[in-house]
């Protein structure tokens, strides 16, 4: 019998300037890919350990930051990780610099995001083997009207399986809430119902990353 693990929700946002409205309602459009998801990615066993060894010590960092606080603690650092691994796909300069820092990324671009692709399928043949069912979904969610790389796209879609989502933050940031959250329950089945509560998201809102593993 299959059986389901704990499940977890990850969502990055990113605030920037106003720019133009786009009216009432949540508009939404999905960017398409010119490249499906990579299924067999070819990554070198050590680039894989290099990986492995940075989430690691990302996350024996983050839960003694964390642990300072008072009360029960649960938390995904691959999550975490992975979210903010498809935001630095888009850094560059010393921004990029000081997220692999923090990260732990010792990879190099082209290199850490087939990595973390080739992870993220091992843990899913691995937990299938273990007869548990573990599910993972992650999307991008921009501004309308803001113009994205075609090649960021195309990353995204290869190395995460993520896809473009351009909703009217500017406009209507609550209707978008709901819309992630609609999003969220859809992929988790229903388990994670309001991962974005009321207010978390404005008119200064830019870009949201989500991540879902149940």
């Amino acid at each position: 019998m299959r059986r389901s693990i704990g499940l977890l929700s990850v969502a990055l946002l990113v605030f920037g300037s106003l720019g133009p409205g786009w009216g009432s309602g949540c508009r939404e459009e999905v960017l398409r890919p010119f490249v499906s998801r990579e299924m067999s990615p070819e990554v070198a066993e050590e680039e894989l350990q290099a990986l492995v060894e940075g989430n690691t010590a990302f996350a024996l960092e983050l839960y003694q930051r964390l642990r300072e606080q008072e009360g029960n603690l649960f938390l995904s650092p691959y999550s975490i990780s992975l979210a903010l691994a498809m935001a630095y796909a888009g850094a560059r300069g010393e921004t990029a610099a000081e997220m692999a820092q923090a990260l732990h990324f010792s990879l190099p671009q082209e290199r850490l995001h087939p990595a973390f692709n080739a992870l993220d399928l091992v843990i899913a043949e691995h937990a299938a083997a273990g007869g548990i069912e573990l599910h993972t979904a992650n999307a991008f969610w921009g501004q309308l009207g803001h113009r994205f790389l075609q090649g960021y796209v195309d990353l995204l879609s290869r190395n995460y399986g993520a896809k473009l989502h351009l909703v009217d933050f500017h406009d209507t940031p609550d209707a978008c809430r709901v819309r992630i959250n609609d999003w969220v329950s859809e992929k988790t089945e229903g388990k994670i119902e309001e991962l974005l509560p009321p207010g978390s998201i404005t008119s200064l809102t830019r870009l949201v990353l989500t991540n879902a593993i149940y």
